[in-house]
């Protein structure tokens, strides 16, 4: 499902539960544990973008589960991105568990 115009994000590449393997994307300081569809959507509106939220996608590692997805513009590189996301979505937990 590639749309050139948006960039897809999964919850996967977030989850301190995963590995590399299983889609984690980022370093285990900027990962959370399940993160949340809807808190990565809180992030991405909060950054000034619009998203669509896909909820029955399953990814493509664990198609029996589905976390649903995320589909926003595309804007800057999808690494920077995902960083951008992640250390907001640390920021949160972090304020939250308090």
């Amino acid at each position: 499902m590639r749309k050139q115009d948006k960039t897809i994000i999964w919850p996967a590449y977030f989850d301190s539960t995963k590995t590399r393997r299983e889609g984690r994307r980022v370093p285990k300081n900027l990962a959370i544990a399940s993160p949340r569809i809807l808190e990565i959507k809180d992030v991405i509106e909060k950054f000034g973008l619009k998203c669509e939220l896909v909820e029955d996608a399953g990814y493509s590692k664990t198609p029996w589960l589905k976390t649903g997805m995320l589909l926003m513009e595309k804007n800057e590189a999808k690494d920077k991105t995902i960083r951008k996301i992640a250390r907001q979505l640390v920021k949160i937990r972090s304020v939250s568990a308090k």
